[in-house]
């Protein structure tokens, strides 16, 4: 798979309505974009990525603790341009979500970030990698992935495996996968047809994609920084701090 340019993304979706349990008790008076690593809120870390690489309007959706949701991003500055979806009624799930706010997203394929999605970059950023990397003649998703084994504060079984093309497998029951989805994505927003009114997860367009053998991977250039819970964000903030101070 070739690192070579593509014409940039028109815009991105970024999941920002979830409840943040397992962050909790910090996400009790809090929602879980708003929790702070390195001195920023996640998802102004998410929205920074999104305007660096190029990608001018973000589509937000809220659900939890909602009116300090838009307050937050009624305040920030600079691009990409902000559209809330608005999920105070229901909660839709990741991909429930995305498909209310198709209407937002236009006909072209988007990318999809998770809000709480934080790495320590490599030498090119990742999401312009992966805008790159993004073949619409072969692909009908494209997922970027980390090394399971060198995430910090991960401690899964890894969700995939990649063949020598990219494409992805899901690993089987009891089997241990070297790749994690790192929570973000390129998608064609037909492959929403047919999807459910209502709830449901992105896994079930990436069980179709892959059905369709169309589900790729690009593997993650820096590390991937899980911080799920307040243990796994006190870890990341220490290794932000180590990475500021390596030569």
């Amino acid at each position: 798979m070739t690192d070579t340019p593509t014409p940039a993304l028109a815009r991105a979706f970024v999941l920002a309505a979830g409840l943040g349990k397992r962050m909790r008790p910090i996400t009790a008076t809090v929602p879980k974009p708003l929790v702070e690593v390195a001195g920023r809120a996640l998802i102004d870390h998410a929205l920074d990525r999104i305007a660096e690489c190029g990608i001018r309007e973000a589509v937000v959706n809220v659900h939890y603790l909602a009116d300090l949701m838009e307050a937050h991003l009624d305040r920030r500055r600079g691009g990409p341009a902000i559209v809330v979806s608005d999920e105070r009624e229901r909660l839709l799930e990741t991909g429930g979500g995305v498909r209310k706010a198709l209407p937002l997203l236009g006909e072209a394929p988007f990318l999809i970030l998770n809000s709480d999605s934080f790495w320590l970059e490599g030498p090119r950023p990742n999401l312009r990698r992966l805008a790159a990397a993004w073949d619409p003649g072969r692909m009908d998703m494209l997922l970027l992935v980390a090394s399971a084994a060198t995430s910090l504060g991960y401690d899964g079984a890894g969700d995939f495996h990649m063949d020598g093309d990219g494409r992805l497998q899901r690993r089987a029951e009891r089997e241990v996968a070297p790749f994690v989805y790192a929570g973000v994505a390129i998608t064609k927003p037909g492959l929403f047809a047919g999807t459910p009114d209502g709830p449901f997860s992105l896994n079930l367009l990436f069980d179709r994609a892959i059905a369709a053998e169309r589900l790729y991977g690009l593997r993650l250039d820096g590390q991937w920084l899980h911080v799920g819970t307040p243990e796994a964000l006190a870890q990341a903030e220490e290794r932000v701090r180590a990475s500021a101070t390596q030569p």
